[in-house]
């Protein structure tokens, strides 16, 4: 983001923020509860620039932990434009989440509004997102993941992986992966010439996710409107033409022939979807389907490279599973099942990684909680974050150790603390696909590889989390003679 297009757009907001502000100001004067105590910072910027500063860091921990330690777990600030509610608390989260549509509704960024368009399950409200986060519920659960999306996640893994050679950008070859599997589960696309040109399309819209919304002022975020009309002008090419194929009788096993056939997949009543929603729908699901999983997946190698113990517990898990297979590669169900230290290291890589860090929702009424007053028309944001790495909720917060979750009841008896998924209405339907996933590829990279960094790198969250150099690794080919060497010490 140019610094200087952003000062030049602040300045012309500060205006307006010293009118909201008097008046918000005038008006809780009036209430006899209180706001949760913190600082507006300065006029419009309130305390945008600590925020992204400290995200742009290692170690973002402090921003909310010097409030915390300040103020408390629930604090007020002021980000990205708007006085701001922060809950570190796990049952004011609960609470936020679970009064969505009620008391509090999704609010977002515009650049992310705009890019995503007005019907993506992310903005969708009331009934429409109801019955939407149904349909994609229903198309992501156990059994279809058995039946239908295992063989095509293991095969699609394993033909990327064939690629490898040498030094290998992780992050990259992890998004070819799940943008990949994401085409194919929403629209039976194998990888070709359009998915890879789609994906490059897809980069540009993400990256001006948190950009200025004026394209005047922003080059990210006018490119970002560019290839969005680009990527929704090919989805729409795809829904025109897989209609006129369902009028000569042919159907497909995907999501967009569920979107078609309305919402009998959902079980609810209801029309069909229109060709903006289901293009609106799809891209959002693109989003969502390719860049938190890819980045978990870059995350788990890294976490695991870094603990060595884990790393060697996780190939002795996989190992097991490919001598019993014998020859066959593909892995069934049972297979999948036969992972309780894999899963281990999911939860532990979902709590230290925090991709989605929290949620921004919008007071949709004056709310009592804890003994203050949030305002009606003031941002809140659940900090999935502050809740995982406090080391009142996790013993030693802020080291990655999977074997906390051997214990079946998990680390903690609280279900409030543990939501790398979110929670509520909202809750992000593809969290058990994600699972599948990401141990999926685990299994098929540390039975056929062993790999080293190939220079240093770190780690970064803003304006997403991810590895800045891509995370590098030299890569080299391992067969199950190569692991009984090592098993001897060879």
């Amino acid at each position: 983001m140019d610094a200087i297009n952003l000062f030049l757009y602040l300045f012309l907001s500060v205006f307006t923020f010293y009118l909201v502000r008097g008046m918000a100001v005038a008006h809780l004067r009036r209430r006899k509860n209180r706001l949760p105590p913190g600082t507006l910072g300065l006029p419009f910027i309130g305390e945008t620039l600590q925020l992204i500063s400290a995200y742009k860091t290692e170690n973002p921990e402090p921003f909310i932990d010097d409030r915390v330690s300040k103020y408390g777990n629930i604090f007020t600030t002021h980000v990205f434009g708007e006085p701001t509610v922060f809950s570190a608390d796990p049952e004011t989260n609960r609470f936020i989440l679970q009064n969505e549509g009620r008391l509090f509704e999704s609010s977002y960024p515009g650049s992310i509004q705009n890019l995503l368009g007005r019907y993506s399950l992310l903005l969708m409200r009331g009934t429409l997102h109801k019955r939407m986060h149904s349909l994609t519920m229903s198309f992501a659960n156990s059994s279809i993941l058995k039946d239908h999306l295992l063989a095509d996640i293991d095969r699609l893994v394993r033909l990327n992986l064939d690629s490898w050679t040498g030094r290998v950008f992780l992050m990259d070859e992890a998004k070819k992966i799940t943008f990949n599997l994401t085409v194919k589960q929403l629209m039976s696309f194998d990888p070709c010439e359009w998915t890879e040109n789609l994906m490059k399309e897809y980069m540009l819209v993400i990256e001006g996710f948190f950009s200025i919304p004026l394209p005047i002022f922003s080059s990210t975020y006018r490119k970002a409107i560019q290839a969005r009309t680009k990527v929704a002008e090919a989805l729409g090419l795809v829904v025109r033409d897989r209609r006129k194929e369902r009028e000569g009788g042919e159907r497909k096993n995907d999501m967009l022939e569920s979107l078609f056939e309305g919402d009998g997949a959902a079980g609810v009543e209801g029309g069909g979807f229109s060709d903006e929603e289901i293009v609106d729908f799809i891209l959002a699901l693109l989003v969502a389907g390719y860049e938190t999983t890819s980045t978990i997946m870059t995350l788990a190698v890294k976490f695991l490279t870094e603990t060595p113990h884990a790393l060697s517990q996780l190939k002795e898990e996989h190992e097991e599973i490919r001598l019993r297979k014998g020859e066959v590669e593909s892995l069934q169900w049972e297979d999948y099942k036969s992972m309780p230290f894999t899963q281990c290291v999911v939860n532990e890589t979902l709590r230290i990684a925090n991709i989605i860090s929290g949620v921004f929702r919008r007071a949709m009424t004056d709310i009592n909680i804890k003994g203050y007053t949030i305002p009606k028309g003031w941002k809140v944001f659940a900090s999935f974050r502050a809740v995982h790495l406090d080391h009142e909720h996790f013993k030693d917060a802020r080291t990655f150790d999977p074997w906390r979750w051997q214990n079946s009841a998990g680390p903690t008896s609280s279900p409030n603390v543990f939501t790398p998924f979110g929670g509520g209405p909202r809750r992000c339907p593809g969290y058990e696909l994600a699972r599948v996933e990401l141990s999926v590829f685990l299994h098929h990279l540390v039975t056929r590889f062993s790999w080293v960094p190939a220079e240093a790198d770190k780690l970064i969250f803003f304006p997403t989390t991810r590895m800045q150099k891509r995370y590098p690794i030299n890569v080299q080919h391992r067969s199950l003679f190569d692991q009984r060497e090592e098993e001897n010490g060879l």
